[in-house]
């Protein structure tokens, strides 16, 4: 599976150390930036090209790390294709991919300690839609009121 990493300057550092853990399990990872850390950075401008990538098929799923991880989260969202969520506990983490086919994670690097951070991205990756009936019906009525508000 190729993971796609974003962050911002607030989740810089986790980010890094994300990579490290995949990539230690034998994931793939790829990198979206920032590649330096910049005090002055706006997440908007990381955490878009990697919902993009999400969409496009580029990576499998994404990890967007801002400050809180509300920012991320948001502008994932913005992206048709791509289901994101703040996460701060491992059920969630398993269970939205597991039935809402969530592909993006999101974690705030200011607000989460890093075990916990690195539970909640295997317990991400690691997890597989479901793909039964209820699943399906919902994530269709997901996608036909994206399609109703994004042309």
């Amino acid at each position: 599976m190729k993971i796609g990493l974003a962050a911002d300057h607030g989740g810089f550092d986790l980010k890094n150390q994300i990579a490290e853990w995949l990539r230690g399990a034998g994931f793939e990872t790829t990198d979206l930036g920032a590649q330096a850390y910049d005090a002055r950075d706006d997440y908007p401008d990381l955490v878009y090209p990697l919902a993009k990538a999400v969409a496009a098929g580029k990576v499998d799923r994404g990890i967007a790390v801002c400050g809180s991880g509300v920012g991320a989260a948001i502008v994932a969202n913005k992206v048709k294709g791509v289901r994101a969520a703040l996460i701060t506990e491992t059920y969630s983490a398993r269970q939205g991919v597991e039935h809402d086919d969530m592909n993006l994670l999101c974690l705030g690097g200011r607000v989460i300690g890093t075990e916990l951070a690195r539970e909640l991205i295997f317990a991400f990756a690691k997890a597989q839609y479901s793909g039964e009936e209820r699943h399906n019906r919902r994530l269709q009525k997901l996608q036909q009121i994206e399609n109703a508000n994004n042309g």
